[in-house]
């Protein structure tokens, strides 16, 4: 008897070592699967590529993919500043670089490791806000003006961000909510620069703002879109990517690049400092810079491909329309949103909530 319970107490034991070994080697796997060279990191911009390129990059390249999402580039930079959680591959637009530069939140780019730089528009490279493209690449690109429903006839001859002042848009105009964007449409319509730091002409620009009021009719943002598509506003205020997916849902709308100024800007790709798979975020910039899935992902998405190959496989109607592809004349008299620090920031921010407080 006394053998038996030696016996079985043996087994006990090397049963409870095999489950402990089983255990580490769980632990060992999991950390594996999840660890820097096997899991690529993606924080962008909600709805901002196409799944299906997602998926065919996880099946080529073998990494498995998280994806995040963000809702501006304010909440995109605080995630990095906090430093808690790992991302590979980040998305900012061209305004919030130089921010993220300052707080050294971005790695500088190998371009030996970059495939396909070379087919990038030279257009939308070696902008102020990152000269070199050091540590961005474009990913997307695009205007910000004015989407007009045709049906309305006095909107349909609205050619310039001064037409949105006159008395018979009373009521009219759905205005982004923006402090950039508002602010930045009330100076360019009297000729001065939307990246003006004078807070004295600033505060005439938000006061010139205030003819403007009876012809609003709400302050939003996504919610712009549905509105223009159920005809429940002649006019509203937005970038080239919404008026696009407006414009598919709702034919009577098409999009103006204002006469009097408009904004050029790019979304990029960049490798932040909390990066730990940098061979898989490179993989992946590459992946998305072949022609034939830029194409697709310009397709799915609406706005414009900075990718000269890949436009030249869209469809010519789309290519050709000088609102969503505009010409480099019309892109020589546009601005880029450059940063203008932080209290500038915070000086545009107080008068534009103030300006909508009076609604």
């Amino acid at each position: 008897m006394k053998r038996l319970q030696v016996f079985l107490l043996g087994i006990v034991l090397i049963l409870g070592i095999l489950f402990g070994v089983k255990v580490v080697l769980n632990a060992q796997t999991a950390d594996k699967d999840t660890s820097s060279n096997n899991t690529l990191v993606i924080f962008n911009w909600g709805e901002y590529i196409d799944p299906e390129l997602m998926k065919a990059f996880e099946k080529e390249s073998g990494y498995h993919v998280i994806y995040s999402t963000f809702d501006s580039n304010e909440a995109m930079q605080s995630k990095l500043m906090q430093g808690g959680t790992r991302y590979d591959l980040v998305f900012p637009s061209e305004s919030a670089v130089p921010k993220m530069l300052e707080e050294n939140l971005l790695l500088p780019l190998d371009h030996s490791k970059i495939i396909g730089l070379e087919n990038i528009s030279s257009y939308l490279l070696d902008n102020k806000f990152d000269p070199g493209n050091q540590f961005t690449v474009p990913y997307f690109w695009g205007t910000f003006g004015i989407m007009v429903n045709q049906t309305n006839e006095q909107a349909n001859h609205i050619t310039k961000w001064s037409d949105l002042w006159k008395p018979e848009f009373e009521n009219d105009i759905l205005m982004v909510d923006g402090a950039r964007e508002s602010i930045g449409l009330a100076l360019q319509s009297t000729n001065q620069s939307l990246n003006e730091k004078s807070s004295e002409k600033v505060s005439e620009s938000v006061t010139y703002m205030e003819g403007l009021r009876s012809n609003v009719k709400a302050v939003l943002t996504d919610e712009i879109k549905t509105l223009m598509i159920n005809n429940d506003a002649p006019i509203g205020i937005g970038y080239s990517g919404d008026a696009a997916f407006v414009m598919g849902e709702n034919p009577d709308v098409k999009y103006v690049i204002p006469e009097d100024g408009s904004v050029i800007w790019t979304d990029n790709f960049a490798i932040p400092k909390t990066a730990q798979n940098f061979e898989g975020a490179y993989a992946f910039i590459n992946f998305m810079l072949r022609p034939e899935n830029a194409k697709q992902n310009a397709e799915y998405v609406g706005y414009a491909t900075p990718n000269e190959k890949a436009k030249e496989m869209l469809p010519k109607e789309l290519t050709e329309d000088q609102s969503f592809y505009p010409s480099l004349e019309m892109i020589e008299g546009m601005e880029h949103y450059e940063y203008l620090g932080k209290e500038t920031v915070e000086m545009y921010n107080d008068l534009f909530l103030a300006w909508k407080m009076g609604l």
